[in-house]
């Protein structure tokens, strides 16, 4: 078994799963591939099994943060040492898996890194205008409260070391966990840094992110973001035992 792991959160992505698969095992060999399937109603499961993923099939939908809960549970269970979050709808390329690596492996602090559209000189799919400012607001919010710059707080695009995953197997956020899981590490004390990368428009499915509310959205997760900085959370070290 390898000490990586890439955990790929699906909801109906038939179209596109086995080109993801497909393209983490050619350009991160070196990693397993686990699909969490969150209830899909189509062939997501059997698409993603026979291009040679590991499959965890939710029997309903949870929502992505519970996806990926249940992927950082997975791989702690099995003690991998590094794991990336790896989008099932195409946007996100594998080739930048092993940058990721490098960039996490380089550096003992760092227990996260995230690749940032929005950094760097990188070309590619930005999403909508709508969402770009929402994406500012939030990321000038979390400069602040973190005190350094993050330019793309909602990537779902991030590697984490093994103190991550102990993190984020027993407390991830499931409402907005992108941006919270950013608030997460640094009350934890632990680093994180991004890296360019260059997104894919998604060759399937859809955005959990409805197009007519982005005003409604922001300010949800901004009140999602106040409320996780009060609340109480476990303190979490290495080898600390499971739930």
């Amino acid at each position: 078994m390898s000490r990586h792991l890439a955990i790929v959160p699906a909801l109906n992505e038939a179209g596109s799963i086995a080109q993801t698969v497909t393209e983490i095992r050619e350009h991160a060999a070196g990693f397993d591939v686990v699909v969490l399937d969150d209830g899909s109603t189509d062939d997501t499961a059997a698409i993603a099994a026979h291009a040679g993923a590991r499959v965890i099939s939710l029997p309903f939908n949870i929502g992505i943060g519970g996806a990926m809960q249940c992927g950082y549970m997975y791989a702690r269970d099995r003690d991998y040492e590094v794991a990336v979050q790896i989008d099932g709808d195409g946007q996100h390329d594998p080739r930048d898996i092993t940058r990721l690596l490098v960039a996490l492996e380089g550096d003992p602090a760092l227990q996260m890194v995230t690749g940032s559209r929005f950094l760097g000189d990188q070309a590619g799919y930005r999403s909508s205008g709508a969402r770009r400012i929402g994406i500012r607001v939030f990321a000038a919010v979390i400069s602040v409260i973190t005190g350094q710059r993050v330019t793309d707080p909602t990537s779902g695009f991030r590697m984490s070391g093994r103190r991550g995953i102990e993190l984020f197997a027993r407390d991830y956020p499931h409402d907005y966990p992108e941006v919270e899981a950013i608030l997460l590490l640094h009350q934890h004390r632990l680093r994180m840094r991004e890296l360019p990368v260059a997104m894919r428009a998604r060759t399937s499915g859809r955005s959990t992110i409805r197009r007519a509310v982005p005003a409604y959205y922001m300010v949800k997760v901004l009140l999602a973001v106040l409320i996780g900085m009060l609340r109480s959370r476990p303190t979490v070290r290495p080898g600390d035992p499971g739930l």
